[in-house]
């Protein structure tokens, strides 16, 4: 039974600021003494098992300009917008997002990859191609490929929807297909566009043939999506929302009476289907919490209610501008979700002026069961994003196979991968060294997409601009906990 408020602050009260309620999921600390630490002191009888330290070492330099990693880690360039092609001939597309990979047939791995490209197709040098019976909005440039990996090594890479706009993180389903995700929603005639966007999309990496006649799922809402990811076990959705002023909103869409999930069931939802909801959270004293930048300390819990939202397809008013002051919860660059231990991960990239407290990443998991939310990653405001060291602006995310999380940066100045375990620290992984600017002043794109392959051995993740994906292998260990 999930708690009330009134429960949430007399347990809260009890037990001391609610920490007893997190309970088996082991809270992520990232204080300044803890951020990238180098320490890989190897302790105890078990080889697979860190001990002392956490992660794998300093990163080296890349000869060949593109990803610095640990030492006995390697990569593998998988596609290269405007140098590798699709099957069809065409280019590979642009700016690389959103990814999660799929065991295929005969021991392929299918990756599902996001393309975020936003506004009229002229304005982009390789949009992904309008591929017949793929096609949602012809004025559109954004969409998916499908990637596949074969144990040969041979790589292949096929349109899997087109004409959507700005596909941005998104999340893979329990029965093995993508949702993609608009972060954005023009309305038909503005910016070019044919039909209105802000809307979900299922892609099947497998059936080419259920991807036909793309339908947007409109029981999500209409507003600028950014993740999605699925409960197993109850089956609601969970969604957050990428925009500001006002800041945006984390949702649960609860599905109707009697559903049953499946490859292409969503299709057969009507528009209105299910309820959708937005939150609002409360703190142990069962105050009302109007942003979740408030919290400033790691292991924080706030209760969550949920709100329904009036009108999910934003008809007059945008979905997030529907609830009056102190109805809902918000916050920040609502970005990347994981489905993991029994919740969702939840990433906040940064917080400005725009929010009660400024701050540099959170990392939230929302327990479903206690109906609780609790901060896990806490990134202060780094004062010198050009100086390699500090991390911040997390965005994409996927819960390891070896422990902890695994973030991708998009934050400002030098861009990493890195780990955080659920002892308490944070470590690098990889770090883009792609200058897309000028030697004078560098620029380093963000990465995305990180997602570990069905086994667990390999590492795959997208450097967005110009659009890399790539596959990294090495001596993976589990981090041990503190």
């Amino acid at each position: 039974m999930s708690l009330t408020r009134r429960d949430f602050a007399r347990r809260s009260a009890i037990t001391g600021a609610g920490v007893a309620l997190v309970g088996s999921v082991g809270a992520f600390a990232t204080t300044p003494g803890a951020l990238a630490s180098q320490d890989t002191e190897t302790t105890g009888d078990d080889p697979d098992v860190q001990g002392g330290g956490v992660g794998y070492g300093p990163l080296l330099p890349d000869p060949q300009g593109i990803l610095a990693l640990p030492a006995g880690f390697s990569y593998r360039v998988l596609t290269y917008s405007g140098k590798t092609k699709l099957e069809s001939g065409e280019i590979t597309p642009s700016n690389h997002d959103g990814t999660a990979a799929f065991a295929g047939p005969r021991g392929t791995t299918l990756l599902v990859n996001n393309h975020e490209l936003k506004g009229p197709r002229a304005k982009w040098t390789y949009p992904v191609p309008l591929t017949e019976g793929l096609v949602y909005d012809p004025a559109a440039s954004g969409g998916c490929t499908v990637v596949e990996v074969r144990p040969d090594g041979h790589v292949a890479e096929w349109v899997g929807i087109a004409g959507t706009s700005t596909n941005c993180a998104g999340g893979s389903t329990p029965w093995g297909t993508w949702l993609t995700c608009e972060e954005n929603s023009d309305r038909a005639g503005e910016n070019g566009m044919t039909k209105d966007h802000g809307y979900v999309f299922e892609v099947d990496p497998v059936d080419q043939r259920a991807n036909r006649d793309p339908k947007p799922l409109k029981f999500f809402g209409r507003y600028d999506h950014e993740a999605v990811v699925i409960d197993p076990k109850r089956g609601h959705a969970y969604l957050t929302e990428d925009d500001s002023e006002p800041n945006g909103l984390f949702f649960r869409w609860t599905p109707p009476k009697g559903f049953q999930y499946g490859p292409g069931k969503f299709r057969t939802l009507a528009d209105d289907a299910g309820v959708l909801q937005a939150p609002t959270c409360y703190d142990s004293g069962g105050r009302y919490v109007d942003d979740l930048s408030r919290a400033t300390k790691i292991g924080t819990v706030y209760g969550v209610d949920w709100t329904d939202v009036p009108d999910r397809d934003a008809k007059t008013v945008a979905v997030r501008e529907q609830f009056a002051e102190g109805e809902v919860t918000r916050a920040r660059k609502l970005e990347g979700m994981w489905w993991g231990d029994g919740g969702a991960y939840i990433v906040s990239s940064y917080a400005r002026e725009e929010s009660p407290v400024q701050h540099d990443g959170q990392v939230w998991f929302y327990d479903p069961r206690r109906r609780t939310l609790t901060l896990k990653v806490l990134l202060g405001v780094n004062p010198d994003p050009s100086v390699d060291g500090a991390f911040d602006g997390p965005d994409n995310i996927t819960v390891s196979p070896y422990g902890g999380i695994v973030l991708a940066e998009d934050g400002e100045g030098v861009s990493h991968l890195f780990g955080a375990t659920d002892s308490g620290r944070t470590y690098p992984i990889a770090r883009n060294d792609l200058n897309v600017g000028t030697e004078e002043e560098p620029e380093y794109s963000e990465f995305a997409g990180v997602t570990f392959s069905p086994d667990g051995k390999t590492l795959y993740a997208n450097i967005q601009t110009p659009g890399i994906l790539l596959a990294i292998t090495g001596p993976w260990k589990r981090q041990r906990r503190a």
